[in-house]
């Protein structure tokens, strides 16, 4: 019969094998937590309007938009600030849809990124998307709030 010191060595190191692989378990292979759906419970309505602030990073779409979509694509673009009314000038095909949005946080998540977070309404659309790709890098982040969002067809 083994002695009682080598059955304690063993049940401890088997006890710590246990707790090794259940803590590694739990954790995801980002390093953070997230409580965040990967997939929320949200179609893109063929129609619907929404404001968009897009700030963070060296990038063309800086500013606060009016956004209007029909069928997946943005019909109407309306600067709200200097900014955004540039973009909508000169360059109307960035400014993006709902969808747009969740696919470059897909994307994003994807590449792993540092950061590809986003914060949804009750409905599942989504009210924030944070990117990051490389924490290390300046001017590659991307904020972006949603809100006054409005499901079906614009009015007007």
């Amino acid at each position: 019969m083994p002695a009682p010191s080598l059955l304690r060595r063993t049940a401890v190191l088997l006890l710590a094998g246990g707790l090794l692989t259940l803590v590694t378990a739990c954790g995801d292979d980002t390093g953070a937590a997230t409580t965040e759906p990967e997939d929320p419970a949200w179609t893109e309505p063929a129609a619907y309007t929404y404001t968009l602030t897009s700030s963070g990073g060296e990038r063309s779409l800086i500013g606060t938009f009016r956004v209007t979509v029909h069928d997946g694509e943005v019909t109407d673009a309306t600067g709200l600030d200097d900014g955004a009314r540039r973009v909508v000038r000169r360059l109307p095909g960035q400014v993006p849809t709902l969808g747009d949005l969740l696919r470059e946080l897909g994307q994003a998540r994807r590449d792993h990124a540092d950061t590809a977070e986003a914060e949804y309404a009750a409905d599942g659309h989504p009210v924030r998307i944070s990117l990051d790709w490389d924490a290390d890098a300046v001017d590659d982040e991307a904020e972006y709030v949603i809100s006054a969002y409005e499901p079906g067809p614009a009015a007007g």
